[in-house]
C-alpha cells in the first residue's frame, strides 16, 4: 500500500509552501498532490511554482499529480484549469466534472478526486472508460459501502482512501472566513492566511464542530484511519491519502510509515498520531456512524457484533 500526501488545502506563505515541500522531498511518502483545490484567488504560489515543485519532488522519486480546484466559477479558473490538464508532464487529480470532461478529452491520465460524487459502480465504470487511473473515496462513505463498490470496480482502477487530516465536507460560492470578518468576498483580504489548519467553529454548547476554510467547509475533528489500515489492505485499497497539517506532519507519516511497514502495530501508531492531530481524531464515517464520532477497538467490536458483520 501506497502513502499519499494530499494537495495542501489551507493559504500558507508562499515561504512556508516552498519549505514544506523542501522537506517533503526526504519524507517517506510515494505520492504528492499539488496545487490550489479551494480558492483561485490563493495566488502566492503560481502554476510555474507549484511546476517547478513538481519537477523537484519528482527527482526525489515521488509520482506527482497536480490538483484543480474543485469549485470553477470565473473563466481565469477554467483557463488555469486547462493549463493545468496541459501540463504535459503529470498526471491530474480532477476536482470538478469540467476538469474529468477536459482531462478524458485531451486523453490525460487523470485521479478522480474525493470531491467527485463517486458512489456506485456506474460511476467508477465511466470514469475508467474516460481514462481515469486512480478514484479517490468520498470522505462520508463507510467501510461497508466501499466494500460493496470494490466488489465490483473495474480492473486496473486503483483506490484511494483519505485516511487522516480535517475532511473536507463542502464548498460554496460564498467565502464563510470572509463573512466571519464581515469583508465582501471579493474584498476578503485573505484572512483565511491567519488560520494555518482552518478557523474552527464551535456548536451552541460549546464543542468544536467544523472548520472553515475560505470557501470550504472541514470537519473540527481529525480523521484518523491508521488503526484500520489492515483492513484498508484487505479490501484492496492500493494508496491512502493524508492531508498536510501546519505542525508535526512528518511525525504524521513517520507513524504512517511505520504501521504499513510493521515497525508499529495499529494500535501504537493510534496512540502516536492521537497526540499530532489538530483537534479530536474521529473516524465515524468508516464505521458507518456520525463523521464526528470515535470509536476505540472495543467499540467497532460491539458495533459489528451487533450489526451481525
Amino acid at each position: 500500500m501506497k502513502l499519499a500526501l494530499g494537495p495542501l488545502l489551507y493559504y500558507w506563505s508562499r515561504d512556508e509552501v516552498l519549505d514544506f515541500y523542501r522537506a517533503v522531498r526526504d519524507w517517506p511518502v510515494d505520492i504528492v498532490y499539488l496545487g490550489e483545490v479551494v480558492c483561485s484567488k490563493r495566488r502566492g504560489v503560481r502554476l510555474e511554482d507549484w511546476l517547478a515543485i513538481a519537477d523537484e519532488l519528482a527527482a526525489a522519486g515521488k509520482e506527482v499529480v497536480l490538483s484543480t480546484l474543485a469549485l470553477t466559477e470565473a473563466e481565469s479558473e477554467l483557463l488555469t484549469m486547462r493549463r493545468i490538464v496541459d501540463n504535459g508532464r503529470f498526471a491530474v487529480e480532477t476536482n470538478d466534472m469540467g476538469a474529468l470532461r477536459v482531462a478524458a478529452e485531451k486523453g490525460v491520465p487523470f485521479v478522480a478526486g474525493p470531491h467527485l460524487n463517486t458512489y456506485n459502480c456506474e460511476t467508477l465504470a465511466l470514469f475508467r472508460e474516460l481514462g481515469a487511473q486512480r478514484w479517490v473515496m468520498p470522505v462520508e462513505l463507510s467501510c461497508e459501502t466501499l466494500g460493496a463498490i470494490l466488489s465490483c470496480r473495474p480492473a486496473a482502477l486503483q483506490t484511494e482512501v483519505f485516511a487522516f487530516g480535517r475532511m473536507p465536507l463542502a464548498f460554496s460560492a460564498r467565502c464563510f472566513t470572509a463573512r466571519h470578518f464581515n469583508l465582501p468576498k471579493d474584498d476578503c483580504q485573505l484572512r483565511c492566511g491567519d488560520f494555518a489548519d482552518g478557523l474552527v467553529l464551535n456548536s451552541q454548547d460549546d464543542q468544536p464542530f467544523l472548520a472553515i476554510n475560505g470557501i470550504q467547509t472541514q470537519s473540527a475533528a481529525s480523521c484518523n484511519l491508521i488503526g484500520v489500515l489492515p483492513e484498508l489492505q484487505q479490501l484492496g485499497v492500493e494508496v491512502v491519502r493524508l492531508s498536510p497539517q501546519s505542525r508535526r506532519m512528518e511525525q504524521v507519516v513517520a507513524a504512517f510509515r511505520g504501521v504499513l511497514d510493521g515497525a508499529l502495530t495499529p494500535q501504537e501508531g493510534n496512540a502516536v498520531v492521537a497526540k499530532l492531530t489538530q483537534g479530536a481524531p474521529c473516524n465515524g464515517y468508516w464505521h458507518g456512524e456520525a463523521g464526528l464520532a470515535w470509536l476505540d477497538d472495543a467499540q467497532v467490536r460491539e458495533a459489528r457484533a451487533l450489526s451481525g458483520s
